[in-house]
């Protein structure tokens, strides 16, 4: 007589779920070693190079104040505090929220605060909220033209090796890759959105939910030039890997089988050389959610990567900590994500 049937977990759903808890905690550890290093560059670092506290407080009382109001505010500040200390607030400010008491008023910075300007008088954390959705359109859209058209294009290329396609496309994914951005946005500007008309001139930007259609209208031509220099490095990536995967035993034995071409192709070949392609796009997309810089700056969009820009060109140490703590976290997200991903791709993983 059969036994009862077992209603527990499934036999790999424990090795799964251990596996998921470890990078989790990896990625919250990788987190703040990261938010270490950067609150060492910018804190730590200008010590070593010969700063004082007053130096520091002078970047957000203006250089024009007295040396006394300079050294109230950096008692103020906490930079006569020991290192540890300082890093210690400034850490637990993210989750709790922090005050400033600036002699005539007092400021305070709500959690999540990942600073606060003392030169727009504003916390970081809404600046970030309010550029972040330009950012994250700039970055979605382009990731799904350079993935269709960069691994579409390797594959076939890849099939049909030394074919006049394969010898066009790798020439024409060549010149993507040694174009700066900043060359062909200018470029595709001038031709499609000022001579032609096509598209929308740069420094134009709808949001999703106002109106779709004019969304994607506005963010066009970023998109199409951002994915040219991406889809050219996926090309080639996806060719090299594909070369390599259909060389593969199994893939011999596929063919023997009987199995039709295009089976073999995407179903076997196309799986196996995605896991280069998969994590070369988690650190892509991570870098981009974190700011891109050149795009922006080219369109004249007013995301994370044209805040940097600014914060910089301002000196506003703040504003430049919180956009790099958050970029870092693109990162470590991305890499994560892609890191569970493998385990669906690969099943060696």
């Amino acid at each position: 007589m059969a036994g009862p049937v077992s209603r527990g977990r499934p036999p790999d759903a424990l090795p799964v779920l251990t596996y998921v808890i470890r990078r989790l905690i990896a990625a919250a550890m990788l987190l703040i070693v990261v938010s270490m290093i950067v609150f060492t560059i910018f804190y730590v670092f200008p010590r070593w190079a010969g700063a004082t506290p007053e130096t520091l407080a002078t970047r957000y009382v203006g250089r024009t104040a007295t040396a006394e109001t300079v050294h109230l505010a950096a008692q103020r500040l906490g930079f006569y505090d020991p290192i540890w200390v300082q890093y210690w607030n400034w850490f637990k400010a993210i989750f709790v929220g922090s005050t400033y008491d600036m002699g005539t008023s007092i400021e305070h910075c709500p959690a999540p605060c990942l600073g606060y300007s003392f030169q727009s008088k504003t916390p970081v954390w809404p600046d970030l909220l309010d550029r972040a959705p330009v950012t994250f359109s700039l970055a979605a859209g382009a990731s799904i033209i350079w993935l269709l058209f960069g691994v579409t294009v390797g594959v076939v290329s890849a099939v049909r090796k030394g074919s006049l396609f394969d010898r066009a496309a790798m020439t024409v994914a060549l010149a993507g890759i040694s174009l700066p951005i900043y060359f062909t946005g200018l470029v595709s500007l001038a031709v499609f959105s000022y001579a032609l008309g096509w598209t929308a001139p740069g420094g134009s930007y709808t949001p999703l939910t106002t109106n779709p259609a004019q969304w994607a209208y506005s963010l066009l031509l970023p998109w199409i030039t951002l994915s040219f220099l991406f889809s050219a490095t996926y090309a080639r990536f996806t060719r090299a890997g594909m070369l390599e995967t259909m060389n593969e035993d199994y893939i011999r034995t596929a063919r023997a089988k009987g199995l039709p071409s295009r089976t073999v192709t995407l179903k076997h070949g196309l799986r196996g050389a995605l896991t280069p392609i998969v994590t070369v796009f988690g650190l892509d997309l991570g870098l981009l959610l974190g700011g891109a810089v050149l795009t922006e700056k080219t369109f004249s969009l007013n995301g994370l990567g044209k805040y940097t820009v600014d914060a910089i060109g301002n000196q506003d140490l703040p504003r430049i900590l919180g956009v790099t703590l958050l970029a870092a976290f693109f990162i470590v997200f991305s890499n994560l994500v892609v890191d569970l991903l493998y385990a669906v791709i690969d099943p060696r993983v």
